[in-house]
């Protein structure tokens, strides 16, 4: 028998978690969308409680907690705020777990401790102009000059990329190797000759800051390399199955926030002398986007199940990212549909909803790209 329950720690995690959310998001998320303003204190807050590093063991600073109970506070961030679970997923996901499992021991020592406590902030850099979806066609190169390379290039769509202090970046240091070419690195924002681009104006996460990185002539030390030269797109695509998780609990959370929104309004607003929650048509649309959020959570939960389990979950985080994005999308823009004329104004949230789960379709890979990791998991098997 399949047991859906949360174990009583999980239930207290998740209480405080919403708690967190409410008392500490709540307040100003519209101000810090409208003015793209980064949630500098929320994100130390996180760290206080161990939102930063929840999959990292206590000895290197982190909760040492599963992955079912990141995703349970994932999903609650995500309900009041998009944004700053964006950084939470990122800083967990795609920079912890990555020096967790890549990482030797002094790099842990020196950079997951920090980061797990949410004492220091880390970004992911992996995506270029040139290479969005295509990571293979990434042209910074790193020049192997005894022990350091010099890397040359410029990064784009770097999450927290203003606001990070730990970069986990990833360049050509083999030209002739294809994807055995590449090569991750953990480095200090403060790399001579690494410098901020532009923040990004987005349409949606827009407290998250996103910016390109410019690399001209950085020395980085062979001691800062991620596993072995030749590593990096191993551990890049690694990295991103699990981040999909993250990005798929992201994407329930916004569309709970949306049917939340939907059912409060629509058990107030009254047409034709009824509440609107009354009509065939209202009730029919809310029904679909309950069904329609379990259905994403529990796609969600068996693929962070399986990852807790070590097994194969590379299928089923694409199965899961996939589906929750698209509901996300889906059961956002019904919300406001629901709200009319005041959906599409600022004042009532929603519209920030419909915006923020845009991206969930697009980042860590779109839509289309989980559909080709899908098939292709299905047809190895043949």
């Amino acid at each position: 028998m399949i047991d859906f329950s949360l174990t009583e720690e999980q239930e207290l995690i998740q209480k405080n978690a919403k708690r967190f959310a409410r008392e500490y998001l709540l307040p100003g998320v519209l101000d810090r969308d409208q003015n793209s303003i980064f949630p500098v204190d929320a994100v130390k807050k996180m760290g206080q409680l161990g939102f930063m590093g929840m999959m990292v063991p206590e000895q290197f600073g982190g909760s040492g907690l599963d992955t079912i109970s990141y995703v349970i506070v994932l999903e609650e961030i995500a309900v009041v705020e998009a944004a700053t679970s964006t950084i939470m997923s990122v800083n967990n996901s795609l920079v912890c777990e990555i020096l967790l499992k890549w990482g030797t021991n002094k790099q842990k020592e020196k950079y997951l401790y920090k980061l797990a406590k949410g004492i220091k902030l880390g970004a992911y850099s992996l995506s270029e102009p040139q290479s969005g979806s295509d990571a293979k066609n990434m042209k910074t190169y790193g020049k192997r000059k005894k022990d350091y390379y010099v890397v040359n290039g410029t990064k784009s769509w770097v999450t927290s990329g203003s606001s990070s202090d730990f970069i986990v970046l990833f360049c050509i240091t083999n030209p002739n190797q294809g994807s055995r070419g590449v090569s991750a690195f953990i480095v200090e924002k403060d790399l001579k000759g690494l410098s901020i681009g532009k923040k990004e104006e987005k349409l949606g996460i827009r407290a998250s800051d996103t910016t390109q990185l410019y690399l001209n002539n950085c020395k980085i030390s062979s001691e800062n390399l991620l596993g072995k030269e030749g590593d990096g797109y191993k551990i890049a695509m690694s990295a991103l199955g699990g981040g999909r998780i993250g990005i798929a609990s992201q994407a329930v959370g916004i569309a709970r926030a949306s049917l939340e929104s939907a059912i409060n309004y629509s058990s107030e607003r009254k047409q034709f002398g009824k509440k609107i929650n009354s009509f065939g048509a209202t009730q029919a649309k809310l029904a679909d986007m309950a069904t329609g959020i379990d259905a994403a959570r529990l796609l969600v939960w068996k693929a962070a199940f399986l990852k807790d389990s070590k097994k194969k979950f590379i299928k089923e985080s694409s199965m899961a990212k996939l589906f929750a994005s698209e509901i996300a999308m889906k059961v956002s823009t019904e919300c406001v549909q629901i709200h009319g004329g005041y959906g599409y104004i600022k004042e009532y949230g929603v519209e920030r909803l419909m915006r923020d789960a845009k991206i969930t379709q697009i980042y860590e890979g779109t839509s289309e790209i989980q559909q080709m990791v899908i098939s292709k998991e299905l047809i190895k098997f043949q």
